[in-house]
């Protein structure tokens, strides 16, 4: 009896040690990148690319056709011989019978084919490709992951504060109304906190809904269970505020770090393949070929299939293009417009991403610094309400001056928790525009 306990705790201990984990950025990352949907939506593309290769390889390897043939020829088709070969009249006569077999078994070979061989370096940028595609779902990934886990950690403080100034309120309640009993403060003193009151608990609602929206998207951008629960650690982030100095005189941003942009270079390499390989199907095609067959003849079936008589060849067929000019030029200079255009994007690509990091720098510096303000703003307000406080406790300010202090307070939570939301939001911005997102991920 005591083995059979021992061996369900030990069985359900892993089950309860994962519903206790506290799920940090890091970790819902690394979850994400195993079990969403997207994951495996580009392996398979990845897949498809070695097929894809294989499939082009294929062109160059042997080719082994059988065909098959029986014609029951029911009117004998009849050729004439000239007079004068076998006598002084024409004579008709039928080299055929009315059944006729033939099997065939012929091997191709491609010996020389410029096209495919152009085709055939292609294979390997389409797998760049596709290991790319892998690697820019996964940037996607890490991006709504942390975009959601911030939402989550935002709405968690604000849950904080609008709680901290709940309690004020109910304090200042329990208060005005033993004075109104006492009949040293008027109803409307006891209303006003009371407003405040019950618009804190509004704001917490739509806070706490807030939250639960927040921790929705995250669950759906990891591929997590959406109805099971998911506690999620957002007091690691502490460190990532105090850890970020970006310096507004560096610049150390390097194009190529932007999966997009590699991308794009592909996409000009594999143009400029198929404008050569158009251009090669100009040239000649040499193939080799092996060919073994059998053919019966007879006036019944029988003999049509039991009386073969076997032949054999081998040879060689060479193929000159002479008169599709028009055609292949006409693709060609289709193939060489796409080709400079996009020469030309990836010129623009390259302004266009200098030009997103340089905007999400300045992003992340001025909300770094909007902070930094906003935090300090809630210690001097905090600071002046203290102040307040105690001097409607003595009586020597009213309640309009304590309300008027406190919503200094929220005003400054507010501005604190926006610049917040923005400073987390341009980090991982400027993460995104500097390519650099796998390497945050890697060093949470």
């Amino acid at each position: 009896m005591k083995i059979r306990i021992a061996l369900l705790i030990l069985f359900f201990l892993p089950g309860s040690l994962y519903a206790q984990q506290k799920w940090n950025l890091k970790s819902c990352i690394e979850y994400g990148l195993k079990n969403n949907r997207n994951t495996v939506v580009y392996a398979n593309e990845k897949k498809v690319a070695d097929a894809k290769a294989k499939e082009a390889l294929a062109d160059y390897l042997p080719k082994i056709n059988v065909t098959g043939t029986f014609d029951n020829n029911l009117k004998v088709q009849q050729s004439v011989i000239p007079a004068g070969v076998f006598g002084p009249d024409p004579i008709k006569v039928a080299f055929s019978q009315k059944y006729n077999t033939n099997g065939t078994i012929q091997l191709d070979q491609t010996i020389y084919d410029q096209s495919l061989l152009t085709g055939l370096k292609a294979n390997k940028y389409n797998s760049q490709q596709a290991d790319l595609n892998i690697r820019q779902s996964e940037e996607t990934i890490i991006y709504n992951i942390s975009n959601a886990y911030f939402h989550i950690y935002v709405y968690r403080d604000q849950l904080r504060l609008l709680k901290n100034n709940l309690e004020c309120y109910q304090k200042q309640m329990d208060i005005s109304s033993l004075q109104v009993k006492k009949g040293v403060a008027l109803g409307k003193d006891l209303d006003k906190v009371t407003v405040d009151y019950n618009n804190a608990v509004s704001q917490i609602r739509v806070a706490e809904s807030n939250l639960i929206l927040a921790e929705n998207q995250l669950k759906y951008e990891m591929g997590y269970e959406i109805a099971a629960a998911l506690p999620v650690d957002s007091t690691s982030q502490e460190d990532l505020k105090s850890s970020t100095v970006v310096n507004s005189d560096n610049n150390d941003f390097i194009v190529t770090n932007r999966t997009e942009y590699q991308l794009s270079e592909i996409d000009t390499k594999l143009l400029e393949i198929d404008q050569k390989r158009i251009k090669a199907g100009a040239m000649p095609k040499l193939t080799g070929y092996a060919r073994y067959g059998a053919v019966g003849f007879g006036q019944t079936l029988g003999p049509a299939f039991n009386d073969l008589s076997p032949f054999s060849a081998v040879g060689l067929k060479l193929t000159i293009p002479l008169f599709d000019f028009f055609k292949r030029n006409a693709q060609y200079n289709q193939a060489r417009y796409k080709s400079m255009n996009a020469t030309e994007t990836l010129k623009l690509n390259a302004d266009k991403y200098q030009l997103e990091y340089e905007n999400a720098r300045t992003k992340l510096i001025k909300a770094q610094s909007n902070m930094e303000n906003d935090k300090h703003n809630i210690d001097l307000a905090q600071s002046v309400f203290n102040t307040t406080d105690l001097q409607y406790q003595k009586g020597t300010t009213d309640l309009t001056d304590w309300i008027n202090a406190r919503n200094s307070i929220k005003d400054a939570q507010n501005s604190y928790l926006n610049s917040l939301y923005s400073f987390y939001q341009a980090k991982i911005d400027l993460e995104k525009a500097s390519g650099t997102l796998k390497t945050f991920y890697t060093s949470l």
